[in-house]
């Protein structure tokens, strides 16, 4: 038997990482395992967040949006650069100069606060042990007084467009093309298709949406649903709603397509296909056969809400266990966990998570939705405001979309914030304040907000929830 420690978390993703840093932070003695490697051979943190998801995808956004600002809206404004082109060899450059700098950020904090890296595939056995087999083949028994499992979760394949490596990808491959493909399709509407192929629209890939749903983005309020569609339309996206894919051929270097929408069966051709239609909690040999550990139909470990799986002493966080797909729950839950480890008490908030679309403009929420309230019952009251009146969104070349704000009819408490708009990801976290301290609507409205700032839409739209916005004509209450 190797080394016993007072915690051993499994996976050094976003929320694995954070609850190792916050136990041993707590003054517990902790490891962390991590099996993933880079290309090099060489152990990596982060999980999929910072090196095939979140954070390199955000690097190609964030550098294609730059080349399409600089080619189609500095004119705008007035400064001429003459032809613009990309570099797509350089853009993966620093794409992955970013990665290394993230991964090897929590490498070092895991020094400075005295967690254990522990290199290889963790396994939970009975009696909370741990076994760790090392990239070399070898074995190692670890003991601890509690485990917190936090496996994460991998792309899920369908069997209508398996993968080839090259031409049909999943999120990982379509962050690693080297040219933009001429024609790109993309299977699945939801937040990772539209980055994807917003990036490769961007780049100057002819991108086409194929999406199951009839409606698109269900979860997002319907109204900053509606305009992001038209202006996502607007910048080149076609996206087909109702369109369920039905096989795939690959033909030489183009893959063919079937799908069947309301007027049949179709078929068509692209360079490369990106399949993005969800992903599933990963718990492959993640669990001995007497470990305990129950998982539900959907391959989801069990947990109550704060954690706790079947198996006292044994916690579960993040993307394997029930709630939404998102780095930032899965941090938050590492903290609760290891808080109620430490024996403090915390409970996570889990009314109060914010979600982002990286497009442009971003949508952003955190709340219910005007759809959600009305299939609920409640009465509420809205408020809107369009950033075409917001003076810095009008000077950052950037007025459109609109912020929302929806509160309960009699208790005026804030239920949900959308936003639409330049940085909309960077704004929702005042929604996502006002949710956490239970603020009315009142609230946000007498709360002083800086000028000019894109925040005073938020503002805006909480003065309008009762018809009081300053800077626009606020309608009238039907009587």
């Amino acid at each position: 038997m190797a080394d016993k420690f007072d915690v051993i978390v499994i996976g050094a993703g976003p929320g694995g990482y954070v609850a190792a840093i916050r136990a041993a932070q707590l003054g517990l003695k902790t490891a962390c395992v991590e099996k993933w490697v880079n290309k090099e051979g060489k152990t990596v943190h982060g999980g999929t967040c910072l090196n095939v998801g979140c954070i390199p995808s955000k690097a190609l956004l964030e550098t294609s949006h730059k080349f399409v600002e600089a080619r189609d809206h500095f004119a705008e404004i007035g400064i001429e650069v003459g032809d613009v082109s990309t570099n797509v060899a350089k853009m993966l450059e620093f794409k992955q100069q970013v990665i290394n700098k993230n991964v090897g950020g929590i490498s070092m904090l895991f020094k400075a606060n005295g967690v254990t890296a522990l290199e290889g595939a963790g396994k939970l056995l009975a009696g909370k042990k741990v076994e760790v087999t090392g990239h070399d083949g070898s074995v190692e028994t670890y003991e601890a007084s509690q485990v917190v499992i936090a496996s994460g979760s991998v792309p899920v394949n369908i069997p209508p467009a398996p993968l080839t490596g090259d031409i049909i990808v999943d999120s990982s491959g379509a962050l690693e093309f080297t040219e933009a493909p001429k024609r790109l399709g993309v299977i699945g509407a939801g937040v990772i298709g539209l980055e994807l192929g917003s990036v490769w629209s961007r780049l100057g890939s002819e991108v086409t949406v194929i999406e199951a749903l009839e409606e698109f983005l269900p979860s997002v309020d319907a109204q900053i649903a509606k305009e992001a569609q038209k202006l996502l339309a607007k910048q080149g996206l076609e996206i087909k709603l109702g369109a369920k894919v039905t096989g795939s051929e690959i033909n030489g270097n183009e893959v063919e397509v079937r799908y069947a929408d309301k007027d049949g069966e179709k078929t068509q051709a692209f360079d490369k296909l990106i399949v993005c239609v969800g992903r599933k909690p990963y718990t492959e040999k993640l669990l001995a056969g007497d470990a305990g550990v129950e998982l539900d139909q959907r391959g989801f470990i069990k947990v109550d809400e704060q954690c706790r799986t079947s198996v006292e002493g044994v916690f579960a966080i993040g993307d394997v266990v029930r709630g939404p797909m998102l780095a930032h729950k899965a941090s938050e839950e590492g903290v609760m966990v290891a808080d109620i480890i430490a024996g403090h008490k915390a409970q996570m908030n889990y009314e109060a998570i914010p979600s982002v679309i990286y497009t442009s403009p971003e949508v952003a929420w955190v709340g219910k939705t005007e759809q959600q309230l009305k299939a609920e019952g409640v009465d509420y009251k809205v408020g809107t405001f369009p950033f075409s009146a917001n003076g810095r969104a009008l000077a950052n070349n950037a007025s459109e979309g609109m912020a929302k704000v929806i509160a309960d009819a009699k208790t005026d408490r804030v239920l949900g914030v959308h936003i639409l708009s330049q940085h909309a990801g960077e704004l929702v976290a005042q929604g996502v304040i006002a949710l956490e301290f239970g603020s009315s609507a009142e609230d946000l409205a007498l709360t002083c907000f800086a000028h000019p700032t894109t925040s005073e839409a938020i503002h805006e739209a909480a003065l309008a929830v009762d018809g009081h916005a300053i800077h626009m004509a606020n309608r009238k209450k039907r009587k």
